[in-house]
């Protein structure tokens, strides 16, 4: 099994980080103008378009903090949660789960209650609502405390060829580092907004404090951070897609940067990074948004059934990439819970009516997408 001699806090200076901001200064200025850009386009929309662009970004937040530990969530699922959440009136069933409303709540609070202090209590509770049954899996698991007297290892491969890629301080160490991080978070100072996200981030994981869902919380943590650099208490841009995108980097830098010296500057570097490419992300997040609204107005008085609607919004979240591989009558009776021969006579008065519009070479392998014009 393959080990390192020293993991960063077992370095003689732990814990004061070092890191050289100098070549970054182009780029905190390019994020800066993003998010100038991104302020301003949303202030120009309507409450409606904002309150549709803030659940398009809660979902995709929400989905991928999952898919970047393993865990799929029915997207079905994490919408009904935000509608609920945030007061938006459906008309379909209501498919939420306690694990998704936990999520949602983790997520709405971290950046609507973004200048509260953020201590143990509050930790706990993000904690709670993120292991609502007390199980991870199939595993009992401490729940809103910190974790067990085991070793706190993040290993990969089979048995008998691990690989350790860091261990983490033991549990004798975690109160004391975690009233060193509280410290940190709610103390201020002129220290650079982005740059106290990207801290907060890594100091979490590397505390690893709790049995399971450290990176989902210290993703969490970055929105908190980012939202008081901001002054914002909408996200506007997700970081959890943007990582979710890069997710080797984001093990490959963690790892970097865990198990070397108190020098932290390319983590830093590679956060700002994946900041700039979230903002610029969420312009097609706007553009599907208002796309979309579009839409609807066009076929405002079509006679759809609720199975329809559903899956149309689907292929109108893809936007104008389009949903892979098309819409088909398999995929369609899978997403709605029909038959194939309900899911092709829906389709077909789809295309008659005008919503969609062939794709492919037809016969077996005939798919559809949105009509937009």
């Amino acid at each position: 099994m393959k080990t390192y001699q020293t993991y960063i806090w077992q370095n003689s200076d732990w814990p004061h980080f070092t890191y050289d901001l100098t070549q970054f200064q182009a780029l905190l200025q390019e994020i800066r103008y993003q998010q100038g850009l991104l302020d301003g386009i949303c202030k120009g929309l309507s409450e409606e378009h904002l309150l549709e662009m803030q659940s398009e970004t809660l979902a995709l937040d929400a989905v991928t903090t999952s898919e970047i530990e393993g865990e799929i969530l029915s997207r079905d699922s994490v919408r009904s949660s935000i509608f609920k959440k945030l007061g938006i009136s459906y008309e379909t069933q209501d498919r939420s789960t306690v694990q998704t409303d936990g999520l949602i709540d983790i997520l709405l609070d971290a950046s609507r209650n973004s200048m509260q202090p953020f201590d143990e209590k509050r930790l706990f509770s993000w904690h709670a609502a993120l292991f609502p049954t007390g199980y991870s899996g199939m595993h009992r698991i401490n729940v809103a405390s910190y974790r067990g007297e085991e070793p706190m290892q993040v290993v990969s491969g089979r048995i008998g060829k691990e690989k350790i890629h860091y261990v983490a301080p033991p549990r004798d160490r975690v109160e004391e580092e975690m009233q060193r991080f509280f410290n940190f978070i709610d103390t201020p100072n002129d220290e650079n907004g982005y740059v106290r996200a990207a801290i907060a981030h890594l100091s979490f994981v590397i505390v690893h404090p709790m049995d399971d869902g450290n990176g989902r919380i210290a993703r969490a943590l970055s929105d908190m951070m980012l939202s008081r650099a901001e002054n914002s208490s909408v996200r506007l841009y997700s970081m959890s897609s943007a990582i979710n995108d890069t997710k080797h980097g984001y093990y490959e830098i963690l790892e970097q940067t865990t198990t070397g010296t108190m020098d932290i500057t390319a983590w830093i570097g590679w956060f700002l990074e994946t900041v700039l490419q979230a903002q610029k992300n969420a312009h097609k997040t706007i553009e599907t948004v208002l796309a979309k609204t579009k839409y609807w107005q066009v076929h405002l008085h079509t006679d759809l059934n609720q199975r329809q609607i559903k899956m149309l919004n689907r292929l109108l979240d893809a936007g104008k990439e389009g949903f892979e591989g098309g819409m088909n009558s398999r995929k369609y009776a899978s997403l709605c819970d029909c038959s194939r021969v309900t899911a092709s006579r829906d389709l077909s008065d789809l295309l008659e009516k005008r919503c969609i519009v062939h794709r492919g070479a037809g016969g077996r392998s005939t798919s559809y997408d949105i009509k937009w014009k």
